[in-house]
């Protein structure tokens, strides 16, 4: 069976930011079944209707590597109790103009990871949310995971065996959901 392609948005756009490890580990775990790239967002614009005639070469790529991709997964950092506003302008970008919405249609999932017992929990819950609004399909439940130093190697494994299998399993429903939308 052909690998599903997997673009995959990091909500924080910080150099060293956790969620982009674990993205990373993610992407390294789930790849006998993806076919992982990484979408960028810090380079785009902020998110301007006076824009859309004429759109920045940035946004026009991310429209192309989102409607490309099989599955989207998503692991995002919890800003002020929301989701980041690098990645809601990502969002926003991707969804316009109005009736050329890139993300309907897709497997979504949805990840992130904070160094606090309840993680991304309000962020997770309304990207699912939005991106439910947005008719994408986002598969299973939330996944936490509480971030701690050595919890993944410089590798990109998950140095936790518990966690590596809880993540294997997250990821292989995915997968299993993904492929069957992609058909």
């Amino acid at each position: 069976m052909a690998k599903l392609k997997l673009a995959i948005v990091v909500g924080s756009n910080r150099r060293e930011s956790i969620n982009l490890k674990l993205a990373q580990a993610l992407a390294k775990l789930g790849s006998d079944a993806f076919e992982p790239s990484f979408v960028r967002i810090d380079d785009l614009p902020l998110f301007n209707q006076d824009l859309e005639a004429e759109r920045p070469e940035p946004t026009l790529r991310l429209k192309r590597e989102i409607e490309a991709a099989d599955a989207i997964l998503m692991v995002t950092p919890e800003h002020n109790r929301s989701i980041p506003a690098a990645l809601k302008n990502a969002i926003d970008w991707a969804s316009r103009p109005y009736g050329k919405n890139s993300w309907a249609g897709k497997a979504i999932a949805v990840t992130g990871t904070s160094g606090g017992a309840v993680g991304t929990a309000v962020a997770q819950q309304q990207l699912r949310m939005i991106m439910t609004n947005l008719a994408g399909v986002v598969v299973g439940g939330q996944v936490f995971i509480t971030y701690s130093e050595g919890v993944i190697d410089a590798d990109h494994e998950i140095a936790n065996e518990g966690t590596r299998a809880f993540l294997q399993g997250f990821l292989d429903n995915f997968a299993k959901v993904a492929g069957k939308l992609a058909a």
